[in-house]
Formats: C-alpha cells, sequence, structure tokens
C-alpha cells in the first residue's frame, strides 16, 4: 500500500476521538432506550471505573498509605501512585517478566497481582535492592561486570529474579540458571552474560 493510500484510508485525529466516543458510549444504549440519559450513563460508568479502598503497603521497608481501585495492579500502584519506576510495564500479560519484584522473598509479576492482595506483605523493588554499606548488591555489581544488559528495559526484572533464583537454589549450572530465568525476556539477547552475572552473584551471595 503507497504512502498516499495510506493518507486516504488514515482517519483523522478528530474521526478517531469520535470513534472511541462513541463506541464507549455504546455499552450505554439500553440504558438510554430504558429512559436514561447519556449523562447518567457517563456517570454510571464513571462509579463503577473507580471503586477505591485504603491499603498499606510495605515496599523497600517503607509503609505507603493508598487509596487505590480494586482492581489496581501492584504494577500500577507502584509506577502510578507511589512513583517507584523501576518495575517496567512490557507485555502487560505475565509474559515478559519486565515487571518482576519481590514478595516474601520470592519472585512475582506485579504486572499480575493485584495491589489489594500485596496488603501486609514484605515487598521489594529494584530501587530497594542494596548490598552492605555503601556496595552495590552483588546481583547489581554482577550484571555491570559481565555487562547483562543492553537497553535496559528488563534488567530490573531480570535482577530480581535472578536474585530469587539464587535463594530457591535454581543457580548450579548455567543449564539450571537458564531454565529458571527463562521467564524473563530480553530483547537484546543478552542471555550469556546474564547467566555468568547470575553465576558470578550467586557464589557470592553465599546460597
Amino acid at each position: 500500500m503507497s504512502g498516499d493510500m495510506r493518507e486516504k484510508t488514515a482517519l483523522p485525529a478528530t474521526g478517531r476521538r469520535r470513534f472511541l466516543i462513541g463506541s464507549a458510549l455504546t455499552g450505554a444504549a439500553p440504558l438510554i432506550a430504558r429512559g436514561g440519559s447519556a449523562g447518567a450513563a457517563e456517570t454510571s460508568l464513571a462509579n463503577d471505573v473507580r471503586n477505591p479502598v485504603g491499603i498499606e503497603l510495605e515496599i523497600n521497608e517503607r509503609t505507603y498509605r493508598l487509596n487505590v481501585d480494586t482492581r489496581v495492579t501492584l504494577l500500577d500502584a507502584l509506577r502510578e501512585e507511589i512513583g517507584l519506576t523501576g518495575a517496567k510495564k512490557g507485555c502487560d500479560h505475565g509474559q515478559c517478566g519486565a515487571c518482576t519484584v519481590l514478595i516474601d522473598g520470592r519472585r512475582q509479576l506485579s504486572c499480575l497481582t493485584l495491589a489489594v492482595t500485596a496488603e501486609g506483605r514484605n515487598i521489594v523493588t529494584i530501587e530497594g535492592l542494596d548490598g552492605a554499606g555503601a556496595d552495590l548488591h552483588p546481583m547489581k555489581q554482577a550484571f555491570i561486570d559481565h555487562d547483562a544488559f543492553q537497553c535496559g528495559y528488563c534488567t530490573p526484572g531480570q535482577i530480581l529474579s535472578a536474585v530469587s533464583c539464587v535463594h530457591e537454589g535454581h543457580a548450579g549450572s548455567p543449564d539450571e540458571i537458564r531454565e529458571y530465568m527463562s521467564g524473563n525476556i530480553c530483547r537484546c539477547a543478552a542471555y550469556p552474560n546474564i547467566v555468568a552475572a547470575v553465576s558470578q552473584a550467586s557464589e557470592q551471595m553465599g546460597d
């Protein structure tokens, strides 16, 4: 298809907005048909979207008090409500591992975890993964030593998953590391470097 044809068939920005608004209001048609109004339908939709509850999250040894919708994921709470953007939104379907955090010491996909279910649990993000004193955590240092990242987008999730992989006792060999890190995708394909980094950190972490 030529560029000219694409320009002719593409909807203008105002056309796209009208289409999206019209699509959203289509769901209000039954209410309007029963004697309601478009305004009442919009109010009903707005009330359905926002159903806040108060929760307390223990993150990186700090307590955060939030009012969030019961359907908000931990990933969105971290990024949008608290400002901890280390956990990345990659696929948002639990398939890439970029959003990995530690909950009670175990790796969890924050995009598939509701924020309300994490209340009362110990959450660690990449921002809270520290070493002894002023030193970097051994896993962070190993990723630097082995250049185990390129664009860096997946790196926070890779590091936290790697820490859990070591604690779980699954870093005994390169093959085992590859198997138990397979849920974390690196689109830059730095996998050999990641395996080397996990091997080095495993020795230093003493697990």
